[in-house]
């Protein structure tokens, strides 16, 4: 297998990324978006352990670091930003790669979300391979990753709960910190996600090929199953693991099976 960094320009910043090729290099590739502010490399690795594994089956993989993360210069403007880093990546992958004829975007938690809002309006991205998608309206860095009807049942406990009110009213309890979970809580009693919202709009605009690959013990994927609904996009996993850690066969499967 082949494997090198790639220096590329977007608005004025100098971005890296990798690209890895495997002796059997075919013509449809993968690219990778990493989610929060995570490098290229991914969590242990396991972003370019999935690299490798893709491109040794024959599929050219490339991956980045968006601006302000990594390698790469500039500012961390977040995943609702990052569309001009995702198309400066999809054309440095293809300036790379040119026998490279179509390209399926791989994303996981708000790499997922960010395709979701961007990819309608993305040059050069055939298909797409969304992974438990963020969908609290709070940055991914910050926010709890519990489903409505959780947070719901977790402070309606605390309220019944006479120890909780005499910690309140005794000054322990972080007062910010409570009427913040309070507020998401009654957001979510109200199906509110403008997030989710967005995405589903930003995906009715796209026209290639969705999966939407979730694992089921996760805690972002279940609060995503929660805001979405039904969908026949949809492959679960058993995995209890964000980045299907304990999956990685079944996760090379799924984004090769997504290859035109």
């Amino acid at each position: 297998m082949n494997r090198q960094v790639v220096s590329f320009s977007c608005e004025g910043s100098m971005l890296l990324g990798t690209l890895d090729v495997g002796a059997a290099s075919g013509a449809a590739g993968v690219l990778i978006v990493s989610g929060g502010n995570e490098i290229r490399s991914g969590a242990w690795g396991g972003q370019a352990g999935l690299a490798a594994r893709l491109a040794h089956e024959g599929a050219p993989v490339f991956r980045f670091d968006r601006r302000g993360v990594g390698d790469s210069e500039g500012a961390n403007l977040g995943f609702r930003s990052s569309a001009p880093d995702i198309a400066a990546a999809v054309a440095a992958f293809r300036a790379a790669a040119p026998h490279v004829r179509s390209v399926v975007a791989l994303g996981n938690c708000d790499a997922a979300s960010a395709l979701m809002l961007h990819a309608a309006a993305l040059p050069g991205i055939d298909g797409l391979v969304l992974c438990n998608p963020w969908t609290v309206d709070q940055d991914n860095e910050t926010a709890p990753a519990h489903s409505p009807a959780a947070l719901r049942r977790h402070y309606l406990r605390r309220l019944g709960d006479p120890r909780q009110w005499r910690r309140l009213l005794g000054g322990q309890v972080a007062l910010g910190r409570l009427m913040g979970g309070l507020r998401q809580a009654a957001a979510s009693s109200q199906g509110g996600s403008a997030l989710a919202q967005a995405m589903q709009a930003g995906l009715a605009g796209y026209a290639g090929q969705v999966t939407i690959l979730l694992a089921q013990g996760d805690r972002t994927a279940q609060l995503f199953a929660s805001h979405w609904g039904a969908d026949s996009r949809v492959i679960g996993h058993a995995s209890a693991s964000h980045s299907f850690a304990d999956a990685q066969e079944w996760l090379a499967e799924q984004v090769l099976a997504a290859l035109p």
